[in-house]
């Protein structure tokens, strides 16, 4: 079983956690950050293989679900950034998995980019940063990360994380209809001990 660690809950949500790469900030979400997230979300080719919201309320929704992550637990999905460059570029970070499987309970790492982002190496950037994060800061024992078997892209990311692959943990995922051909998903994991033995990255972390 995975030992869950957190940060101590925040009184009021006052002090705002974010994360600097080389390229990258890793920020608490903003109301201004709805329309960006809702036209990333709208795109046919960031939601091929991810669950798409259904509308822009529930975009909303899911800004309100990830401030309340960071508020309860000191950590989340941040926003993501190109340094001195204003805009929305996605998203990247840890979550606790929000619901039962057999790899549960777990926390996971997440990313979802616009495709003006991609092929720069952001995702594997800030992933890097949330799992140094979490191996470092919060003293977490594993990482998981999940996706469609499809999804080559994501699972290269996984890769060069060096994440490892082991087919017996594929499952087919709880929140998604049986006839749902994204059913089916890869599991890849991460120990802490293993990526500190092996840290190849660095971050900066700020507050406000």
């Amino acid at each position: 079983m995975t030992e869950i660690a957190g940060a101590p809950p925040r009184e009021g949500g006052e002090t705002k956690m974010s994360l600097e790469t080389e390229r990258l900030l890793l920020r608490e979400w903003e109301d201004d950050d709805l329309d960006p997230l809702s036209k990333i979300n709208d795109d046919p080719r960031v939601v091929r293989y991810v669950a798409q919201l259904p509308s822009r309320e529930a975009v909303q929704k899911w800004i309100l679900t990830q401030k309340e992550h960071f508020s309860q637990h000191g950590y989340g999905l941040w926003a993501l950034e190109r340094l001195g460059v204003e805009g929305l570029i996605g998203f990247c970070g840890i979550v606790q998995v929000p619901y039962h499987a057999h790899f549960t309970p777990a926390v996971e790492i997440a990313w979802r980019l616009a495709p003006s982002a991609w092929g720069h190496g952001f995702a594997t950037e800030a992933a890097s940063a949330a799992m140094s994060f979490g191996f470092k800061h919060l003293g977490l024992k594993e990482i998981v990360a999940n996706a469609a078997i499809e999804n080559s892209e994501s699972r290269r990311v996984m890769e060069r994380l060096g994440m490892t692959h082991d087919p017996r943990d594929d499952f087919d995922h709880p929140l998604k209809a049986a006839d749902d051909p994204l059913r089916h998903q890869v599991l890849y994991r991460m120990k802490g001990q293993d990526w500190i033995n092996n840290i190849r990255f660095n971050f900066n972390l700020g507050a406000s």
